[in-house]
């Protein structure tokens, strides 16, 4: 009996400090990520504070994230000196169109690709994917070339034309294929379904975790175009809300205060989209990962 008792002491003792292990290794991981959250959040929480500040404290002895008097005329002031709602509307419409084009020209390529069989299948999808490995920069002269060549500078066909597909969404949707079966889609060719109808009714509504990463990362990236808009726009009718807010820059701090709200204005659609999206953009990424 005395045993029996000091079993059951030990594997009680056991039992508590296991609990207690793993209690500390919960709050060693949770103290972890609340340090590398602040670190990753800290300049949306600078520049936010700093939009918040009078003019006159930006250059203060005694400089600080946040104010004791925070205003908002920073923000209406951005909207009286720049027409940032136009900047806003231009980029609105820049990026949406990207992001449709993107995902219709990707899952139509991943499509013939991985379904249909013609010569050179292999090494077209190879070429496709070393344009993965060219920075746009190495690109853009020759673009901004092209197109003032054909006469589209300052229009919205010129700031969307050399971004209307992306190797990366071919890449993605194809992955996502692999894992459906071909069985189906000979099913369906012999019961007459054409090649756009199974992409409508069949591959769209599967792919709907790849179609989310894939608009998110689209939308995002025509969002923060700088280079190319700056290149390709000269009159504030076509500009973007990037170029925008860097014209608000100079060497006074009122100018300062008001790139910095500008700024908040700016990175508020993308929080929002990324807020909303981060699960569907997680699960497109690792979609084809991992079979079986």
């Amino acid at each position: 009996m005395q045993k029996v008792k000091l079993n059951k002491k030990f594997v009680t003792a056991n039992k508590k400090r296991n609990i207690s292990q793993n209690n500390f290794g919960k709050f060693i991981r949770l103290l972890l990520n609340i340090i590398l959250a602040i670190i990753v959040l800290f300049p949306l929480i600078y520049a936010l504070g700093m939009s918040l500040k009078p003019s006159s404290e930006i250059y203060s002895q005694s400089p600080s994230i946040f104010t004791s008097n925070p205003t908002i005329q920073n923000y209406l002031d951005v909207f009286e000196i720049a027409p940032i709602g136009l900047y806003i509307l231009n980029s609105f419409l820049v990026s949406t169109v990207i992001m449709v084009s993107q995902i219709g020209t990707a899952i139509i390529a991943a499509f013939a690709f991985h379904f249909l069989k013609f010569k050179f299948k292999a090494i077209l999808f190879a070429i496709i994917m070393s344009t993965m490995m060219i920075p746009g920069e190495a690109t853009i002269i020759s673009n901004f070339l092209m197109v003032s060549g054909w006469g589209l500078t300052n229009t919205y066909i010129g700031l969307v034309l050399p971004y209307l597909t992306t190797a990366m969404g071919i890449f993605l949707f194809r992955q996502a294929f692999q894992s459906f079966p071909m069985e189906i889609y000979e099913s369906a060719n012999i019961d007459g379904c054409s090649d756009l109808k199974f992409i409508l009714k069949i591959l769209i509504p599967i792919s709907r975790p790849v179609i989310g990463a894939l608009s998110v990362a689209s939308f995002l990236g025509a969002w923060n175009m700088y280079m190319w808009p700056l290149l390709i726009t000269g009159s504030d009718e076509y500009r973007t809300v990037q170029i925008g807010i860097s014209m608000l820059n100079s060497a006074d701090s009122q100018s300062m205060v008001l790139m910095i709200a500008g700024v908040v204005i700016c990175m508020i659609p993308s929080l929002v989209i990324f807020f909303f999206a981060r699960k569907n953009m997680i699960r497109g990424l690792t979609t084809g990962a991992v079979k079986g």
